[in-house]
This record gives structure tokens, C-alpha cells and sequence, in this order.
């Protein structure tokens, strides 16, 4: 069985239907395979994907293992403090490094870039994986009548500073914004910020952390490249899955990133597909779930943090931030995480 998979990224580099006997080729649309981005959080359910994959131990060797961390105010104070997730650690590395690990892990011979996939009818396999991300074009074929990406209400910047720091994971919470730190093995951290904004706004994010506690405003300054980009989502799909094609991670189910889930989803989107041999009615029957329910926790997790304005809202929200305890906030961070990798077919 022959499968083609087109997009070259996390995802797509993911699948991992040839430890499972099938003939894999991967088509990527730029002149060569690469990530980019910033920081990336390898939630324990991907690092059981990635275990799957016998991966994990690279993964483990190239991040860092942070177990310590929480929510702030803007002010700088701990709303929840965390020095134990419990669920297994979160492993904190550059989205190219982890992009890397995967693309190693395969034979130069079966990847291909410069190849522009237009039509799945193009070509010649038993299964098409499109894993051609939010804008996808093989979705568009598959499903012509469904919802294409929308904006979710919030513009972001990501960038990664120089080190030396030694910073917890931690998420900042400030009216109509948010931002957060994800430290690198070798000092240097990766940030973002994302503020409730009209798409494509005129905005400064050094400006806009003015005022936030300290070291926020010093990484963003200190940070020669950044990347912006509009909070675009995909509303949910009626199957990910039509014919001889399956759709995988954004171009299935784009969400908004304030669960931190997305790249998580697509690698279990990528093993979930092969621990079922290619049975695409299976995938679908597994995935959409899933990925709906985790899709729904991030827009929650937006709605009572990004999107939260007003004085008196931003106070009641602290206050209830403050009032949980401890063991309930993990339990809520982490139970997003609770995925194992199906059981292959017999």
C-alpha cells in the first residue's frame, strides 16, 4: 500500500504509516523542509505520540523538561502557581528542533520539495494524507461546501530571545491580551503575545507590553525577529476524511493556540493514522472527537483569558484564578493531555 503525503511540516512529517508496512512519500510545496515559528510545548500526549514513533528520546535530549510554572497577572502576580504538572512533563524546544527530529527520522528518498499538489486526483496512491495546513487546498477539493478559516478575534507575535535566562513556563493574563515564556535549553526563550484586535492591525507588541512585569518588555526588546500573524481558526468539520483522502492537523482542525494543544494534535492526528493500518473511517471516528472537544477547550480557555476586558471582569477572573487549588488547576491544564495511542488492529 502506497501512501503520499503532502505538506512537509510537523505533522506531515509525522505520519508514521510506514512502521506498519506501507509505502510513504512526503511532497512539500517550498524549495526545502523547515519550520517556522518559535517555541513549541510538548504536551505529555504528544510525547506519547512521539514515543510511539521512537522519537521521544531525541525530543527529550534537544528540549528541556520544565515541571514548574503557572498563570500571572500582569502585574506580575502568581494567579496559579504550579511546581508539578503530575501528568508527565512538558518538554519546551524551538518548533525547528522538533520539525528536525521528525524529518531525520526518515530516508532522504521518499521526501520531495518544489512539488506544488493542486488535486488529489493527481495522484497515484491508496491513501492521500493533506496535511497542507490551514489554507489547505486538498480540503477545499475534498469539501467544497464547508467553512474555510475564520478569525478568531486576536492578532500574535512570536519570537525567540537571547539567552542567558533561567525562566519558568509561565502564561501572562492582561485585559484583552496574553502572553507567554517558554525557556530553551540554552538560555534563550521563546515568547509570544497575542492581543484582541481587528485583523490585521497596525500594532506594536514592544508597546504593548509596556507596563507588564519584568522580563516580558526586556525579551520582546531584545528580540531581533519576530513573527506576526492573525489568530485565523477552522470551524469544525463534518469528516476528515472522503474517499482515498484524510485530512490531517490545521487543515483538518485549526484552532486557537491558548491550550498550546496544536502541533500536539497534529502528531496524534499522524499516529492515530497509522495505529490503524489507513483505515479512514476509524481515523475519523477517532479524531474528530478528540480534536472538537480539545478545539472547544482552546475558545474556552480564550474566552476566560484573552478576551477578558473589563476592570471589574479582570478582577473576578484573578480572584477565581487565585481561589482554585492547586491539585484542580492541574488537573484542568493537564486533562487535555490525557490521550494514549490506540491499539493497533489485529
Amino acid at each position: 500500500m502506497k501512501a503520499i503525503v503532502v505538506g512537509g511540516g510537523i505533522g506531515g512529517l509525522a505520519v508514521s504509516l510506514r512502521r506498519v508496512g506501507w509505502e510513504v512519500v512526503v511532497h512539500e510545496r517550498a524549495a526545502a523542509f523547515g519550520e517556522i515559528g518559535a517555541g513549541v510545548g510538548v504536551m505529555p500526549n504528544a510525547l506519547r505520540a512521539l514515543e510511539w514513533m521512537g522519537v521521544a528520546d531525541e525530543v527529550r535530549r534537544l528540549g528541556t523538561p520544565r515541571v514548574s510554572g503557572g498563570v500571572r497577572s500582569s502585574d506580575g502576580r502568581w494567579l496559579v502557581h504550579l511546581t508539578d504538572v503530575g501528568q508527565g512533563k512538558v518538554i519546551a524546544m524551538h518548533r525547528a528542533d522538533l520539525h528536525g527530529v521528525l524529518l531525520r527520522a526518515l530516508p532522504p528518498e521518499i521526501l520531495f520539495t518544489d512539488t506544488e499538489v493542486t488535486s488529489a486526483d493527481d495522484l497515484d496512491a491508496d491513501l492521500v494524507v493533506a496535511a497542507d495546513g490551514i489554507n489547505s487546498r486538498l480540503r477545499a477539493e475534498l469539501l467544497p461546501g464547508a467553512p474555510g478559516p475564520v478569525y478568531a478575534g486576536a492578532t500574535a507575535w512570536r519570537g525567540v530571545a537571547p539567552g542567558p535566562c533561567d525562566l519558568p513556563i509561565s502564561q501572562t493574563l492582561g485585559p484583552g491580551a496574553e502572553a507567554g515564556v517558554l525557556p530553551l535549553g540554552d538560555g534563550r526563550v521563546c515568547w509570544y503575545v497575542a492581543v484582541v484586535a481587528p485583523a490585521q492591525a497596525d500594532l506594536d507588541p514592544v508597546a504593548l507590553s509596556a507596563g507588564w512585569h519584568d522580563p516580558l518588555p526586556e525579551l520582546i526588546a531584545s528580540t531581533a525577529d519576530m513573527i506576526r500573524h492573525d489568530i485565523y481558526e477552522l470551524p469544525p468539520l463534518p469528516t476528515f476524511v472522503r474517499g482515498r483522502v484524510a485530512l490531517l492537523g490545521d487543515a483538518a482542525h485549526a484552532m486557537t493556540p491558548y491550550l498550546g494543544q496544536g502541533a500536539c494534535m497534529a502528531l496524534e492526528d499522524a499516529v492515530t493514522l497509522a495505529s490503524v493500518d489507513g483505515d479512514l473511517a476509524r481515523y475519523d471516528a477517532l479524531r474528530r472527537p478528540r480534536t472538537r472537544a480539545v478545539w472547544k477547550g482552546s475558545r474556552m480557555a480564550g474566552r476566560f483569558g484573552i478576551e477578558v476586558r473589563s476592570p471589574i471582569a479582570l478582577a473576578l477572573r484573578n480572584l477565581a484564578f487565585r481561589a482554585v487549588p492547586s491539585s484542580l488547576a492541574v488537573s484542568g491544564m493537564t486533562r487535555f493531555a490525557a490521550w494514549e495511542v490506540p491499539a493497533m488492529p489485529r
